[in-house]
């Protein structure tokens, strides 16, 4: 990782709030809104971030803090933070680099990647300019799973250290700006990942039913009576990313199956301790505390309001990690000690990477690796093994302050 004593400051953007500010300036509305969306009213992205100003930190003092280690192991790697880059799609619209960027900036920051299935890169490309700084593939399992297969079959090949699959989107959630701005892929830009699917399908559909190129069309399931059609056509975000038919008892062990023994299965979406049993019961890595950053359930649970329950269920048994609304270093301390093992952000990255590119991600990195390494610091921990519930306070709507 970079030594930030010895990198100098942007003197123009010195918290990710002010990289937000910058990315909105830069990005084309259509992106903007896209990136930054929430469902429906956006109340749940709200209180994403709201949640962490529900708690206060509990400093210790006299200890010696003089070596600082922010490390953690994940997937067999020692990550500089514990912090990865959570998979966000379509990072060509931020910057025109994209998903290599952010796979170079990774691999200088020394931060684990996750890799979208809807990216504008493929995922071979992605690992090549990660080198040996792992990845993760985000998965949406299709009704089709030999679209499924293939993508995990090539992510085993280059190397991907688990499948995250993403369970929270059995229905896409209402993004109204994205339905207002009719939002579309630029034609220049292409969900690299199935763009030779989208080709043999295209040329399927021309051969069968003599439809012109132009006039190839991607169709999303639907119920035929009491008979299940699937999507069909070119692979799209709206027409195949949704699966309502998805379960534990038909599709985990399947998954594994595909995945092992290289690849870890991880379930991204967990926001109670039931399923978080479920997980364990069906075998799954780990866990991700996801509520998609606000942009499915809107009404649904902050993240970390939802972290507490499913750590307390989980016990410890496989891992449990936890994404949305952090957007400064004492947000990683206040999701650690309520009992996460690992943090993941995803917007943030996405304005670092629209700001300056690979250099823009760094920053964005550098920027929350200091905010949290100055915060263990001050609050007398050396270790993330230190960092527990005894080093938080919460306050309620009064102001009244509870231990945890």
């Amino acid at each position: 990782m970079a030594n930030a004593s010895t990198t100098p400051h942007d003197l123009n953007c010195l918290t990710i709030d002010e990289l937000e500010a910058h990315a909105a300036k830069i990005m084309d509305k259509q992106t903007r809104d896209y990136y930054n969306e929430g469902a429906d009213s956006g109340s749940t992205l709200r209180e994403n971030l709201d949640a962490f100003k529900k708690y206060r930190i509990r400093p210790r003092v006299l200890r010696d803090v003089s070596r600082i280690d922010t490390s953690a192991n994940i997937f067999g790697h020692k990550n500089s933070i514990p912090l990865g880059v959570a998979p966000t799609a379509m990072q060509c619209l931020a910057h025109e680099d994209g998903e290599l960027a952010t796979a170079r900036a990774c691999k200088k920051m020394n931060v684990v990647m996750g890799l979208s299935s809807f990216a504008t890169t493929t995922l071979e490309d992605v690992a090549e300019a990660s080198g040996d700084n792992p990845n993760v593939l985000q998965l949406y399992l299709f009704e089709s799973r030999d679209h499924s297969r293939k993508l995990i079959q090539r992510a085993k090949k280059a190397g991907y250290k688990a499948v995250f699959l993403t369970v929270d989107t059995p229905i896409l959630g209402r993004r109204n700006l994205e339905i207002r701005n009719q939002f579309k892929l630029p034609k220049h830009f292409k969900i690299a990942n199935f763009s030779q699917d989208a080709e043999n399908e295209g040329e399927r559909q021309q051969e069968e039913q003599g439809r012109p190129q132009a006039q190839r069309r991607s169709s999303a399931g639907y119920l035929d009576g009491d008979n299940r059609v699937q999507p069909s056509g070119p692979i799209t975000f709206h027409t195949h990313a949704a699966n309502p038919t998805l379960s534990w008892e038909t599709d985990i062990e399947w998954l594994k199956k595909e995945c092992g023994p290289n690849m870890q299965v991880w379930v991204k979406g967990i926001a109670t301790a039931e399923d978080a049993l479920l997980a364990i019961e069906h075998g799954v890595d780990g866990i991700v505390v996801s509520n998609h950053g606000g942009r499915q359930l809107n009404g649904a649970m902050a993240t970390l309001d939802a972290l507490p329950d499913v750590v307390a269920a989980v016990q410890k048994k496989i891992p449990v990690h936890v994404d949305g609304g952090i957007r400064h270093g004492t947000d990683v301390f206040k999701a650690l000690a309520l009992g996460a093992d690992f943090v993941w952000i995803g917007r943030p990255v996405l304005w670092g990477l629209a700001y300056k590119g690979q250099e823009g991600v760094e920053l964005c990195l550098r920027l929350l690796a200091d905010e949290f390494k100055l915060c263990m610091g001050l609050a007398g921990t050396i270790k993330i093994k230190d960092i527990s519930k005894d080093y938080l306070v919460k306050m309620d709507r009064s102001g009244f302050v509870s231990r945890l």
